[in-house]
């Protein structure tokens, strides 16, 4: 293939393919296109967004630069990240999903962390649609069993997470996964080489599974997609398995100096990055990798995306010891190359010269300016209204049924999440999930959200709206937030109403973040989810970690017989901001108006107040009020605790918005003991009613309790089975 057919095959643009040029000083040889078709992509090179991710608040957390960041609890880390593996979900949803927790396990492993838990944030078509629905429903089921076959298999508990449906994720859903993983900070291991030592690979043998697969994560999706199944790795949970524990052991080698896991362009981004990050060279002699497939071209073992491969750089020490390990494991391990003075990346295969570029070219890529003007369709959907009207019976039972809102136990109860004896908190227990610090001492409170339709009407308050809600998942659950990762996912950056998008969803987070004095750890941009005629809502998914010194501290989202409701902070009425509210798409199949923007000062405060109610037990339960608005809330602690209410939701607010109206800083919580309780309180407070009978009663309106809840239960299994 001729040289400009080549790049152009690979996805260069010519921009990119002269600047290669000019900084290598002469045109690249085959193998080396193939090498920078991979690390300049977008996936790998981060070009739209790399600029602007260094606006984030990183103080506080720990390596951040790893592919992992963390926050430290005593004398143990927590790392945690999130990410996406949403193009391959498109076109084999199983193993797109699989494989996107065998990557992500692979980030927190390398840095010697033994992975605990695993969230995920999943975005489909709407299933309740008739026979449109149905490929919708092909992709979440094989998502859900992907993420349920690998972390089954490898004992890593799903403990968490969120499920949405809308129109815009039809052709391209979105699958980010999260994982945790804990490690005593002296046993931390970098990805940065040393020179003059020796580079070994442990796992799977390399075939040809997953070539170009961050290429093609980084273009659009199309009916042509489904050709690029090849590029979608295979996963193996059980050589995972095995591949968890021998890393672990490697790592506790003082012979070993850096590790790095083999993800998205395979071997080439990883010992190329430790070279970067170590300021030194690198040489690889190919024909010493175990191969899966015979007659492998160079470019193709460099590229592979083969799973469950680790690369582990030791002293001349070392290298018997961790064939030694891996020998033991009966995992395929071989020493592969060496750490050089010079900073240069050199290829060797069948004793001959394959490529020589710098590591530095290969991982810094090429820069892009984004759009930063506000497009017109933020004004044109910020004055649209709708003027329909529905019963408060019908938009109940309406929401209550619906798979937003729905209960998701069709989901968490395919995964096991507990497994490994650390989960805390099981699904639907709270507002987050909980897993133990270890045997002793306090519990880890772990969240992830997005809500795609405020940050499509306001990327800038909508992304930090996302931020607020995970914050407020953990506060209503008892957990002092510590840190976030994110996964932002966005269409073409190209455009220009995408990337004012992904810069002001940056911003809202950064200026969250810096407003709750916590740290971006860690994060992942997924870009061109989109097709011809559709396009993703702008979505970042936010992840928290946050810390309970003891277990007493956590707060289930349960309300009981006998208890006191209250609201705490800001009250909606009928000039209050609530555009992307849930019963608006719901009820209406609206999208438009003002989205409410948070309040720093109510929300530290809120926080403050629940934390000191909690340690003068004087808090039952609690629940943020986030989507499905104050009626939502409330029912679902009401669910958790099998108890009735009767009391006043309403007031001079419109019914709809008052019931089911989004805004901001605002929780439910109950208490058995009214009196010390408002006597104590330091927040906004008003009493909404008590928990009684096997009825939901409020202003003139009367539901069954068990009714309700047995829609909320069975909705998405219904709709599956349809």
């Amino acid at each position: 293939m001729k040289t400009l057919e080549l790049y152009s095959a690979l996805g260069l643009t010519d921009f990119e393919y002269e600047q290669i040029v000019k900084q290598l000083g002469r045109e690249p040889n085959e193998v080396e296109t193939y090498l920078f078709s991979a690390m300049w992509s977008e996936h790998c090179g981060y070009s739209h967004s790399r600029k602007y991710l260094s606006r984030f608040p990183k103080d506080g957390s720990l390596h951040s630069e790893e592919n992992a960041g963390g926050v430290q609890v005593g004398s143990q880390v927590i790392f945690f990240k999130a990410e996406s593996h949403n193009h391959p979900s498109a076109v084999e949803p199983f193993q797109g999903a699989a494989t996107g927790i065998g990557g992500i396990i692979r980030d927190v492993l390398a840095l010697g962390a033994r992975p605990v838990a695993l969230l995920n944030s999943l975005k489909f078509g709407r299933i309740n649609e008739g026979e449109k629905s149905n490929h919708s429903k092909h992709l979440f089921d094989g998502v859900v069993k992907g993420i349920s076959a690998y972390g089954n298999s490898i004992g890593v508990p799903t403990v968490a997470g969120e499920v949405g449906f809308d129109t815009c994720y039809e052709t391209s859903p979105l699958v980010n996964v999260m994982a945790v993983g804990i490690v005593d900070k002296k046993d931390i291991k970098t990805s940065s080489a040393p020179v003059n030592k020796h580079v070994i690979i442990v796992g799977s043998h390399t075939g040809r599974d997953g070539i170009h697969g961050a290429s093609f994560a980084s273009k659009e999706l199309s009916e042509k997609s489904k050709e690029d199944r090849p590029s979608v790795q295979v996963g193996d949970p059980f050589i995972k398995k095995i591949l968890i524990e021998a890393t672990l052991e490697i790592l506790k080698l003082d012979e070993v100096l850096a590790c790095q896991d083999c993800g998205a362009a395979g071997l080439l981004s990883s010992t190329s990055e430790m070279a970067y990050k170590g300021n030194c060279g690198m040489e690889l002699y190919l024909d010493k990798v175990h191969l899966r497939e015979e007659g492998m071209k160079a470019w193709e073992i460099m590229l592979s995306e083969s799973q469950e491969r680790m690369i582990f750089v030791t002293s001349a020490e070392g290298v018997r010891k961790v064939l030694d390990i891996a020998d033991k494991y009966e995992i395929p391990a071989r020493e592969i190359g060496k750490t050089i003075p010079e900073e240069e990346y050199r290829l060797f295969f069948n004793g001959e010269p394959a490529a020589n570029v710098s590591p530095a070219m290969l991982n810094n890529g090429i820069l892009y300016d984004l759009n930063e003007e506000e497009p017109e369709y933020i004004s044109e959907y910020r004055n649209k209204k709708h003027d329909k009207t529905m019963s408060v019976e019908e938009a109940v039972r309406k929401i209550v049924s619906d798979p937003n809102f729905a209960s998701k136990n069709w989901v968490y109860t395919q995964y096991d999440h507990t497994v490994g004896n650390r989960t805390a908190v099981t699904p639907n227990q709270a507002g987050a999930a909980g897993i133990w610090l270890g045997e002793e001492g306090g519990v880890i409170g772990l969240t992830i959200d997005s809500n795609g339709r405020q940050v499509f009407l306001d990327p800038y308050n909508g992304s930090k709206n996302t931020l607020y809600e995970s914050y407020r998942n953990l506060v209503s659950s008892g957990y002092k937030p510590l840190g976030i990762t994110d996964c932002l996912n966005y269409g073409n950056p190209e455009k220009a109403e995408v990337g004012y998008q992904l810069v002001k969803s940056i911003d809202g987070l950064a200026d969250g973040c810096r407003e709750l004095s916590i740290p971006v750890v860690s994060g992942n941009v997924s870009l061109y989810n989109e097709c011809e005629y559709t396009r993703v809502y702008p979505t970042p998914a936010v992840g928290m970690a946050g810390y309970a010194d003891r277990p007493e501290d956590v707060i289930k989202a349960s309300f009981g017989s006998g208890e006191k409701i209250y609201l705490l902070g800001k009250e909606i009425n009928n000039g209050s901001p609530a555009g992307a509210s849930l019963y608006q798409m719901v009820c209406f199949d609206f999208l438009g108006g003002e989205v409410d923007s948070v309040n720093p000062e109510l929300e530290l405060l809120l926080a403050n107040s629940i934390f000191e109610l909690r340690d003068r037990k004087l808090i039952k339960g609690a629940v943020d009020v986030s989507e499905g608005g104050l009626l939502g809330a409330l029912l679902e602690g009401l669910f958790n605790g099998g108890a009735g209410f009767r009391g006043a939701l309403i007031g001079e607010t419109e019914p709809l918005k008052a019931l089911f109206g989004e805004i901001t800083g605002r929780y439910i919580v109950s208490t058995d003991n009214a009196q010390e309780f408002e006597k104590h309180c330091k927040a906004p407070y008003k009493l909404l009613g008590e928990c009684t009978g096997s009825e939901v009663v409020f202003d003139g309106y009367k539901f069954k309790l068990d009714e309700l809840c047995n829609c909320y239960n069975n909705s998405i299994a219904k709709e599956i089975e349809n």
